[in-house]
């Protein structure tokens, strides 16, 4: 518990820097488009595939339990629901962390272990302006539109689902969206998706920096970085969940 605690202290004080260097001295743009560009390529196609089989998951257990009461009507609306508020975001959260977390903490691991960020010391660059502050933008701005895409694939796969399995009209299943989909719930799944998108790009920049041992301590530190974004985003899901549903009582939404 000791040791959990201590890493969590750490983590959050190297959050604490990295905002510091990006207010203090904001990341070139050339760096930040560089790594979005790289997230974005690396991840799309698994971002958006598991996006898809996630709603197609739902819509098909969904179809299975309002069969039995003869609601087929309503099956676009809650699966479409379900999947923006809760398990959309979390689940296409947990196959992004295992791309971008690992790759991330993999290569700085690396360059920490080979003295590459020793040496930019000596150089007198800041290796937190020049080598964390652009991974950590361009992780959250393009996790952040990665998981917005598969939330969408996730629908597409629904509906696409619902026609092949339920033999329902697409129409119908979308016609029925608008009536259990709030914008409080857009809001809530769009605010998760920053919020894992924040957790995802700190836990993999600061497992990557911090990594010590040569290279097995870089398959530690993988290992590490896929725990403990595992565990991190089931915490921050409820979390935000119990957030979110008090802020939303409060304001009378």
């Amino acid at each position: 518990m000791i040791k959990i605690l201590d890493d969590l202290g750490s983590a959050l004080v190297f959050l604490n820097d990295i905002i510091k260097t990006i207010f203090k001295t904001p990341p070139d743009s050339k760096s930040v488009s560089e790594q979005i560009y790289n997230v974005t390529t690396q991840s799309l196609t698994t971002t958006v595939s598991s996006g898809f089989f996630v709603g197609a998951i739902l819509s098909v257990q969904f179809n299975a339990q309002l069969k039995q009461f003869d609601t087929l009507s309503v099956l676009g609306g809650l699966s479409t629901s379900g999947t923006i508020r809760e398990l959309g975001p979390l689940l296409i959260a947990f196959m992004l962390s295992g791309k971008v977390g690992a790759y991330t903490s993999a290569e700085l691991g690396t360059m920490r272990v080979t003295e590459q960020i020793d040496a930019m010391r000596c150089l007198g660059t800041n290796p937190m302006q020049y080598l964390i502050a652009p991974r950590f933008v361009g992780i959250i701005i393009s996790s952040f539109f990665l998981l917005l895409a598969g939330l969408l694939m996730s629908i597409l796969g629904g509906a696409i689902l619902a026609t092949v399995v339920a033999d329902m009209n697409m129409v119908e299943y979308i016609n029925s969206i608008p009536t259990y989909v709030k914008w409080s719930s857009v809001y809530s799944g769009l605010f998760k998706c920053f919020m894992f998108s924040l957790l995802i790009a700190t836990i993999c920049t600061y497992k990557g920096y911090a990594t010590t041992g040569g290279s097995k301590g870089v398959g530690r530190s993988v290992v590490a970085t896929a725990l403990s974004t595992m565990v991190g985003l089931t915490l921050l899901d409820w979390f935000t969940s119990f957030l979110v549903e008090n802020l939303f009582k409060a304001w009378g939404l």
